[in-house]
């Protein structure tokens, strides 16, 4: 790794287990001396805590598709510069739970908005800021949503929009296999655990 920080971005379906492995990369990682940055999309930032509020508990009638994914980016853009720039700019690793490829599978292929839209907003607010290395997480939607945790109106939508969801995770990373590890979420814990290390490690450059 060079004097420059590294963005890592973790991605999967609902319940795949991307916080865990979030916060035991994080601590591997502070054993080694690195210094390392926790965040989410969306609510990486006070602002983005309210933002997430709107996005995913507010009551009544949701936003509509168009507002929900111009909400996404407005918590990217104040997350950019608030959280993931400054910590780059320090030499930090940053380990982001979601990040463009959420977006663009959320609000692209299962909302069904404009794919090319998507793309091209999300590339204005990122200003060439992009992961690395993303971890793909992958499990059937039927286990990840047994699994996930909270009810948040995402976790409540059908099988058919998070089976879009994963199929074009899956296809972000057939499409560009050297910024993807995709690992199997089904496995044992510490099987999956061992994988992402040894992806975020390879990906850092560590010995």
């Amino acid at each position: 790794m060079g004097e420059a920080g590294c963005l890592i971005a973790f991605e999967g379906v609902e319940g795949a287990g991307k916080s865990t492995q979030i916060h035991v990369t994080a601590a591997a990682l502070r054993q080694r001396g690195i210094a390392v940055v926790e965040t989410r999309e969306p609510g990486g930032t006070a602002l983005g805590v309210e933002l997430r509020r709107l996005l995913m508990h507010r009551p009544g009638n949701p936003p509509a598709p168009m507002t929900e994914l111009l909400l996404y980016l407005a918590d990217r853009a104040q997350h950019l510069d608030e959280v993931i720039r400054p910590a780059l700019t320090r030499g930090d690793v940053v380990l982001t739970d979601r990040f463009s490829a959420s977006t663009i599978a959320y609000q692209g292929f299962a909302r069904q908005l404009d794919v090319e839209t998507v793309v091209r907003l999300d590339a204005a607010v990122r200003q060439e800021i992009a992961p690395a290395l993303t971890v793909l997480l992958d499990c059937p939607v039927t286990i990840g949503l047994q699994r996930a945790r909270g009810d948040d109106r995402f976790h409540r939508e059908d099988e058919g929009f998070h089976a879009r969801v994963r199929a074009a995770f899956l296809r972000f990373a057939h499409d560009a296999p050297d910024r993807y590890r995709v690992i199997d979420a089904t496995r044992h814990r510490d099987e999956v655990q061992a994988q992402v290390l040894a992806a975020v490690s390879e990906c850092l450059e560590l010995q």
